[in-house]
């Protein structure tokens, strides 16, 4: 059976090998009832790389170094992630600090969020690794991983409110867990725990209803948490800070998980449409202080937006450089949707 196509023209039966012709064959028109090939539109111009933002004086630049040590791995250089439920909006991102880029450490910030399918809550935590933890990046997500698990749990016993608290001896209770396993099954005590796993948590539940939505949060050590108004680009902190004109004197001595104080730590909100609760780390609450400052500003642009930024987007701001901030920071946002109803 011949091939297809059509002899190129000056080309003689012997010119080729196997009586194929030497100049190849040109292509073949479409056979009868084959559409044409469609036209392929030429190639788009890429746009731009996103350029690294600028609040201020800015910090040095120079290329992120890998991360080492036993779970660095685990710990990418930056995450984010986002979606929405009838009920709310939820972005959060996690990006490593330029100190542990040169000096090859891995990121030691976590935060995960999950929504409760039955009830339509939406579970969230925000964690840091205390620097002097020796796997402080384990023990923040661990932490995370633990609060987020348990309220789901909680949740499908009881829609009701949870014991912050009893989540919080759980995420306690899995970082005991993991040195029980580095010392092989002997019990740790508490500061042999701290030494490799000490973290900060913030943790909380978005419960629906039929006015919007209330959320519950618990804190151990110093990160934060605020309500963002959206218009006036105001925030309120939620729980006592390091800085601000209108808070007290607040120690810089952090006491995080395994420590788990009674009372916890609580606030309790309900955001409505035009404002967002916001749970950060430090490395995004020192440098945002009481929210007046170009950082502030900054957020409040690209938060209050009329349409919430993408988590990618969301991460590119967290990146931002200013000269002496050079921390980890972990943001994570609930915005209530307008019109929302529980399910």
């Amino acid at each position: 059976m011949p091939l297809p196509g059509r002899h190129v023209p000056g080309a003689g039966p012997g010119d080729g090998l196997g009586g194929f012709p030497s100049g190849g064959f040109a292509p073949a028109g479409p056979g009868p009832g084959i559409p044409a090939r469609p036209t392929v539109p030429p190639i788009v111009p890429a746009a731009p790389p996103w350029q690294r933002l600028t609040v201020g004086e800015p910090g040095p630049e120079f290329e992120a170094r890998p991360p080492v040590g036993p779970f660095a791995y685990d710990c990418p250089d930056t995450e984010c992630d986002g979606w929405s439920t009838p009920q709310l909006t939820v972005r959060f991102a996690s990006v490593r600090g330029a100190k542990h880029r040169y000096y090859r450490q891995p990121r030691q910030d976590a935060a995960r969020a999950a929504v409760h399918e039955p009830t339509g809550s939406t579970v969230f935590a925000v964690a840091d690794g205390v620097s002097s933890a020796s796997h402080a990046e384990l023990g923040a997500a661990e932490a995370c991983r633990a609060a987020v698990r348990r309220m789901l749990s909680l949740l499908s016993r009881q829609p009701g409110p949870l014991d912050l608290r009893e989540v919080a001896q759980h995420a306690a209770a899995r970082l005991c867990e993991l040195a029980r396993r580095d010392t092989g099954g002997r019990e740790p005590g508490p500061g042999e725990v701290a030494d490799r796993y000490a973290t900060t948590l913030v943790f909380g539940v978005a419960y629906p209803d039929s006015t919007g939505c209330a959320v519950d949060i618990g804190r151990i050590g110093d990160s934060g948490a605020w309500l963002l108004d959206l218009a006036g680009g105001t925030y309120r902190a939620l729980f006592e800070t390091k800085t601000g004109s209108d808070s007290t004197v607040v120690s810089n001595e952090v006491h995080p998980l395994p420590e788990v104080p009674d009372p916890l730590p609580y606030a309790g909100v309900r955001p409505v449409p035009g404002q967002a609760v916001l749970i950060g780390t430090d490395g995004f609450g020192d440098p945002l202080g009481d929210g007046d400052g170009p950082v502030g500003a900054l957020f409040a642009r690209n938060l209050g937006a009329a349409e919430p930024p993408s988590p990618p987007w969301l991460a590119h701001l967290l990146d931002f450089s200013k000269e002496t901030f050079d921390d980890d920071r972990t943001l994570l946002a609930l915005w209530p949707r307008s019109g929302a109803a529980a399910p």
